[in-house]
């Protein structure tokens, strides 16, 4: 990642809070918008290349395997005669797969 804006509001809102010593605030308010800039505090389920079983230097078409490869396994019209939970099972992880898909392409339009 390369936001600097989590550094920039840190350093002056750390600086602002600690009005006695202002060099202090700004040190620690530009290591928490460091924090905030590299995703350390980012949930850990939000990984859509771990949805489609990658790394993030998984190329396009390793994107696009894994994702029909899940489709192909977890498609809903496959277990269409199935039982009703394992159909919305099925239509749930098509869902997940589906998202990280879009969201793996969002990002690499970018």
């Amino acid at each position: 990642m390369k936001r600097w804006y989590g550094k920039l509001l840190g350093f002056f809102a750390g600086a602002a809070l600690l009005r006695g010593n202002p060099f202090l605030g700004a040190v620690i308010g530009v290591l928490i918008g460091h924090a905030f800039d590299t995703d350390w505090f980012k949930l850990r389920g939000d990984n859509p290349y771990a949805v489609l079983g990658l790394t993030l230097e998984a190329t396009d078409a390793e994107v696009d395997q894994a994702y029909r490869r899940l489709m192909a396994q977890y498609h809903p019209d496959r277990v269409a005669q199935a039982a009703p939970d394992i159909r919305q099972q099925a239509e749930t992880k098509a869902r997940e797969i589906n998202r990280a898909y879009d969201r793996i392409k969002t990002l690499r339009r970018r």
